[in-house]
């Protein structure tokens, strides 16, 4: 495994782990979920560039369209929930509450 490969599968595994020990807060599993695909986008990046193959390059437009989209469609859902409840805790987001 190569320094680069090493530093972005743990960036990806520091992503997961902030996912699954700090979920006190929406905004701070977000801002996780986008680290992680970030992460993976400068990995297929790099491995589109290392292959020098053009069928590859597509790949991380994509991954970063789709990074957007879940970005906006969460940052909606966390101004939806701070209205609606009040605070962005996760504890609080029951949907027997409704």
């Amino acid at each position: 495994m190569t320094p680069i490969q090493f530093t972005f599968s743990s960036a990806f595994m520091l992503g997961l782990a902030g996912l699954a020990f700090h979920r006190t807060h929406l905004l701070s599993a977000l801002l996780c979920l986008e680290g992680m695909m970030l992460s993976l986008f400068i990995a297929f990046s790099l491995w589109a560039l290392q292959l020098d193959a053009t069928n590859f390059s597509t790949s991380p437009m994509l991954l970063l369209a789709f990074s957007a989209c879940e970005a906006s469609a969460g940052l909606a859902l966390l101004v939806a929930t701070a209205r609606t409840h009040g605070s962005d805790q996760l504890k609080n987001l029951n949907l027997l509450q409704c």
